[in-house]
């Protein structure tokens, strides 16, 4: 993506945080960003057009992020537990009411972009459920591919707004019991002792 489409796409998803997507109109953004229209269609076909080039950008950063957790030298213990905060942060970024308009009024985008993230999350869990094994911290027993899509589920879960205030708890704490949770369902002894003397050392920073 060139520069000046990359410098649009970011400026437009501020707008769209703050004001929603369909109040929004290629004249607002066209004003707001301080360029001409003409200017803007020449990088976008249309208000979809620049929605989709938004929502790609956001998955973009995301998939980077993975990528270099990934790419590192921790063990599969470590990598889930950085890979489960970049999913965390990046659900807790999306505004409701932005969200809830994608539903409604860009339904494919919003089915489309909402299975990308999945499915490139559910993927890079399955390759920690492997290395685990490989690193003898996992048991050698795991579905690596339903592990990976029960855990994408369970994180999703944990965005849920009504839940938070029913219970009167914070994310910090549901997020914490859900990953030691699943860290003892899914590691074998070796995987358990590691686990508990790094348990003190890991920040949780997620409130």
């Amino acid at each position: 993506m060139q520069v000046r489409e990359r410098t649009i796409t970011d400026r437009t998803r501020e707008i769209f945080m703050k004001y929603g997507i369909r109040s929004v109109s290629m004249d607002d953004i066209s004003r707001e960003l301080g360029i001409s229209k003409k200017t803007l269609y020449q990088h976008f076909l249309n208000k979809s057009d620049l929605v989709r080039r938004v929502l790609q950008c956001s998955q973009d950063e995301f998939e980077q992020k993975i990528d270099s957790i990934i790419n590192g030298e921790h063990n599969a213990i470590d990598d889930l537990l950085e890979i489960s905060l970049i999913i965390g942060d990046h659900m807790k970024e999306v505004n409701v009411a932005v969200n809830f308009e994608l539903q409604k009024y860009y339904p494919e985008l919003h089915r489309e972009f909402l299975e990308k993230k999945r499915s490139f999350a559910s993927r890079y869990l399955k390759e920690n459920v492997e290395k685990g094994k490989r690193e003898k911290l996992y048991r050698s027993d795991l579905n690596g591919e339903l592990i990976s899509k029960l855990y994408v589920q369970k994180i999703e879960d944990l965005h849920d707004p009504n839940f938070y205030e029913r219970e009167n708890i914070s994310f910090a704490e549901v997020f914490q019991v859900m990953f030691e949770n699943h860290i003892r369902g899914i590691a074998n002894d070796q995987g358990i002792k590691y686990f508990e003397e790094r348990k003190k050392k890991l920040k949780l920073d997620l409130r």
